[in-house]
């Protein structure tokens, strides 16, 4: 398919950390026509998904794991004006961060990008959000979906605690909570409370748009 080889050309910018390479990709799949949702979901994404890997392993230190991140950052800012948002009258909010103690935000603002061109109004509180923040933030933008991310399996419990503390302050049964990271789990979601696990940012977006079909 002709738009592969643009898609590996993104993919291998991603893994060479190369920041020319992924700019020059990225604008050369734009202007072949590539679909940018695809630019990202299959073509950055996987190349971040390998990365990502790599540093659970140990073969990747945070050096490589933050400039693979600064790298897909410059790849989206060529592609970002080409996301066409979806029409909506009334947009749906949701509030997405990576929990404490997790300095991650890939995963996250990949999901965010693809919410904010299916018509949602994503407030992202960024990296490394203790609970009581993300419980003062729903409180005042009560949003319909919460999403919870985190990429280290030592930090997965905050997503717990998250939950936990939105049944403290009588704001659980007000709003969905989706959760993910590489290593989340249906079982690990229902365990923790969640209303849903992803480890796909597409799969994760579809069902939040299920969500807010199902709310009217």
């Amino acid at each position: 398919m002709a738009e592969e080889k643009y898609l590996v050309a993104l993919k291998e910018a991603i893994l060479n950390l190369d920041y020319g390479a992924v700019v020059k990709a990225a604008k050369e799949a734009m202007g072949a026509g590539v679909d940018p949702l695809r630019a990202v979901t299959d073509g950055m994404a996987p190349g971040m998904s390998i990365i990502g890997e790599k540093f659970e392993t140990g073969e990747y230190y945070l050096a490589e794991l933050v400039v693979a991140g600064d790298v897909m950052r410059e790849g989206m800012k060529v592609i970002n004006p080409y996301i066409k948002e979806e029409g909506s009258k009334t947009r749906k909010k949701m509030v997405i961060a990576t929990v404490e103690g997790d300095m991650h935000d890939i995963g996250k603002s990949i999901v965010a990008t693809l919410l904010i061109a299916r018509g949602f109004e994503v407030v992202d509180l960024g990296v490394d959000v203790p609970a009581a923040r993300i419980i003062d933030v729903v409180n005042e933008h009560k949003p319909a979906i919460l999403g919870l991310s985190a990429l280290l399996t030592v930090t997965m419990p905050k997503m717990g605690e998250v939950i936990a503390a939105l049944r403290a302050a009588g704001l659980r049964k007000k709003v969905k909570v989706i959760i993910g990271g590489p290593s989340v789990s249906a079982k690990f979601a229902e365990g923790i409370g969640a209303d849903h696990s992803s480890t796909n940012a597409v799969e994760g977006v579809e069902k939040c748009k299920d969500w807010v079909k199902e709310g009217g």
